[in-house]
């Protein structure tokens, strides 16, 4: 089965750049950036060179506040397994955030959006919901990225440009511009690649393990472990692939809410990191 993202320690070998660019708002003039709205959301501004800016984590020392982001996966040539029944999509995951009032950050891929149409319009239209590109094909930017197929950096571009319009195609016009590297991995020559479409990278300080895994226990004692104010925390909305994470999210959020935490979107943990919540 294709990977799906970064799993555990290995996280360190990917994004080897690291965070770049300050807080400061910046307009958005992305040629791919969807929403007609006049509210723009916040972005961070390009690092040195103009090097796309990665976000990693909120603030540390603003509240405890969590956003949790669910990657949305499905590669350019799994059309066939979809066909014959297999699940790319999660709607008992969704139904839980929403009856659990989480705010959520998905992170769809076009492919994603192709297969599940009505659920992609129904995600982008929910106010309880926003949705950033993860590509179209979710295949990787940079080499040796978890098993994924790979292509360069400059198809790569092509390649968000490619998601964007499926989200459109979909009926989902309001996608922000943030970007979710496929597997999590990026490098420089990755980051100077896009820097021309005025997207924000999204990354994670806490890694769930929920890909492939089969013990809910064992994912949601990591999440819980490792959540800190103004984490950003990964999981999946792929049902075949993450089967435990509706049942993770359950348990997890009204812990996370005990100890005090606040879920917010990615959108809005940048806007605490930019000192106007």
């Amino acid at each position: 089965m294709t990977a799906i993202c970064a799993l555990g320690a290995a996280l360190a070998a990917c994004g080897t750049a690291g965070p770049a660019g300050s807080t400061r708002p910046a307009p958005v003039k992305s040629p791919v950036s969807a929403s007609p709205s006049t509210t723009r959301p916040p972005v961070l501004t390009p690092g040195p060179g103009g090097l796309t800016p990665v976000f990693e984590h909120g603030p540390r020392d603003k509240g405890k506040i969590v956003a949790f982001t669910f990657d949305a996966d499905m590669t350019a040539d799994e059309g066939p397994r979809a066909a014959s029944g297999e699940h790319f999509d999660n709607p008992g995951l969704i139904g839980a955030l929403r009856a659990l009032k989480v705010p959520a950050t998905i992170f769809m891929t076009g492919r994603w959006a192709e297969e599940y149409p009505d659920e992609a319009r129904s995600l982008g239209g929910d106010p309880q919901f926003e949705v950033a590109n993860h590509s179209y094909s979710h295949y990787a930017f940079t080499p040796s990225c978890y098993g994924l197929p790979t292509m360069d950096a400059e198809h790569g571009r092509a390649d968000v440009e490619r998601a964007y319009t499926a989200f459109r195609k979909a009926g989902l016009r309001n996608a922000l511009p943030y970007l979710r590297f496929p597997g999590g991995c990026y490098d420089q020559q990755t980051l100077r690649a896009f820097s021309k479409l005025g997207v924000t990278a999204i990354q994670w300080d806490v890694v769930s393990g929920d890909a492939f895994a089969t013990d809910a226990d064992a994912v949601t004692k990591q999440v819980l472990d490792g959540v800190r104010p103004g984490s950003v925390v990964i999981m999946h909305c792929t049902r075949s692939a993450a089967p435990t994470t509706e049942q993770v999210v359950r348990t997890v959020v009204p812990e996370l809410r005990k100890r005090g935490y606040t879920f917010v979107k990615v959108s809005q943990m940048i806007a605490a990191s930019q000192g106007h919540r």
